[in-house]
């Protein structure tokens, strides 16, 4: 396994005492709307800039901290401890400035790097659609025209995450006739969100969450500039794989926070519950509890750690963050639910994060993929080449 050097260890050290003493006691706050949930968030945000835990994993060169993203693992697994950590340090922005500094024109980055890095605006992607498999980008239906030196855009998405929030969306769209290959039909287009004919229709309620930050859009005749595209036309599936491969790994990392949390929440309730005669820590199925937790969240923060070190090291991480994806979501799942178990009815009440956690781990196995559709696509790659098993 890859230590952590001094500067990550001191940066971690910093990183869990804000985390743990200042966003969770602030959480009731935050996961409410309005203006002391925006101040709250505001305050935390102040907070993280003045500690320097601010936009840690964003390039040097982009305004970031600059730090691998090997090293961002370790911190990323606490400010995932928080639902809140993301937004309270910035790395909420962390995939979209490298796609944009990917993939973006001079003139994009200049006009959305340096105000996502400062945390003065946030981005949205639109991919999703509910018309079509989510899973399967190439039957996106969204079109976009041409006319004239302007994109026209018609279509609908849905899942687009924090979009009333944001001042753009990454919108991918079919440019390409049917005649053209079939992942080369997609294009990426930025669209401001004040563009006339960008409707936010409402926020999707999923478990438990209404509103909820995912949300359903509709596009009708939406107009921007020809030099709207984000990368070249047609490569919008190469341009969205190259950003959820990274995220799916950057999701697995804080997922691994949350787990650690429900472990400890877990472990402190079975050392202090009485019922039947003894401790709850003292009873076998509860030791298979604490156990069976142990060695997943183990595992899969060992299978981060080498997908991360794939990464860094230009190899290619394909197998290896599908394995960790699915791995991750359902580790991550049985964990919570049975920190839930040992709580009782208390774990189904909002008195602990538990029950919030349990409906963020049942999305984890859908978004960015369902957990069958990577089992298919790493199966597949390992039965091409059995030598792309990460421990050849």
């Amino acid at each position: 396994m890859t230590e952590r050097n001094g500067d990550i260890a001191e940066l971690t050290t910093r990183m869990r005492a804000f985390i743990d003493d200042e966003v969770i006691p602030r959480e009731p706050v935050l996961g409410t709307e309005g203006p002391e949930a925006d101040a709250a968030l505001a305050g935390l945000r102040d907070r993280a800039k003045e500690l320097g835990l601010w936009a840690l994993g964003h390039p040097a060169e982009l305004g970031g901290g600059g730090v691998p993203f090997l090293d961002f693992v370790y911190l990323n697994e606490i400010i995932g401890r928080s639902e809140f950590g993301q937004l309270a340090v910035g790395s909420v922005s962390m995939q979209d400035t490298l796609m944009l500094h990917r993939h973006g024109s001079d003139e994009q980055r200049r006009r959305w790097i340096p105000p996502m890095v400062a945390g003065e605006v946030l981005p949205s992607v639109g991919l999703t659609e509910p018309e079509v498999a989510g899973s399967d980008p190439t039957l996106i239906a969204t079109r976009a025209d041409l006319d004239g030196d302007q994109w026209v855009i018609n279509g609908h998405k849905w899942f687009t995450t924090g979009v009333r929030q944001a001042a753009y969306c990454t919108v991918f769209a079919r440019t390409e006739p049917e005649s053209a290959p079939r992942h080369a039909r997609i294009s990426a287009i930025i669209v401001p969100t004040d563009t006339p004919g960008f409707e936010i229709v409402r926020s999707i309620p999923t478990m438990g969450h209404n509103p909820s930050d995912h949300y359903e859009v509709r596009l009708t005749d939406v107009r921007v500039p020809v030099d709207s595209l984000l990368g070249a036309r047609g490569a919008g599936f190469a341009v969205a794989q190259d950003r959820l491969g990274p995220g799916r790994i950057f999701h697995c990392m804080r997922w691994l926070g949350q787990a650690q949390r429900a472990y400890e929440l877990m472990c402190e309730r079975a050392n202090t519950r009485y019922a039947h005669g003894s401790l709850l820590a003292e009873k076998g199925e509860i030791h298979r509890y604490i156990a069976e937790s142990a060695a997943e969240i183990h595992a899969a923060r060992l299978m981060t750690l080498d997908a991360a070190r794939a990464m860094d090291a230009g190899e290619d991480y394909r197998v290896r963050v599908g394995l960790v994806k699915f791995w991750g979501a359902r580790m991550l799942h049985n964990v919570v639910d049975r920190a839930i178990q040992v709580h009782g009815a208390l774990g189904l009440t909002a008195d602990t994060p538990l029950e919030r956690m349990y409906r963020q781990a049942r999305n984890a196995r859908v978004y960015d993929g369902p957990d069958e559709v990577h089992r298919m696509s790493t199966a597949r790659r390992l039965l091409r080449s059995p030598e792309a098993a990460p421990w050849r």
